[in-house]
């Protein structure tokens, strides 16, 4: 049926995800015998952090930083309240038409 354990790991993290970090999920992954991963923090990857996920192999891990969990959020509406809406409107020329 295609369904798989994912694992996630989610941190508030001060500074910069580096590659060891990512490297340590991988490796807890593979003891596992999981094929997918997702780490989720506040903050950022490094450059190394990214290319390590690049070269898991069979091992699928989906990486979301800071900006894109906040994006997430706003595009589900988890953690969010709307505090404005506009509407916009346009002539509607059928109205206007002489017939």
């Amino acid at each position: 049926m295609g369904l798989d354990t994912i694992y996630i790991q989610a941190k508030k993290w001060e500074g910069t995800v580096g590659r060891p970090e990512i490297q340590k999920f991988i490796g807890a992954l593979q003891m596992k015998g999981a094929k997918k991963g997702i780490f989720i923090t506040a903050s950022n990857f490094s450059k190394d952090a990214k290319e390590s996920v690049d070269m898991t192999g069979s091992t699928k891990i989906v990486l979301i930083d800071g900006e894109l969990l906040v994006n997430l959020m706003i595009q589900n509406d988890i953690g969010v309240s709307k505090i404005v809406s506009y509407e916009i409107k346009q002539i509607d020329s059928d109205y206007f038409s002489e017939e």
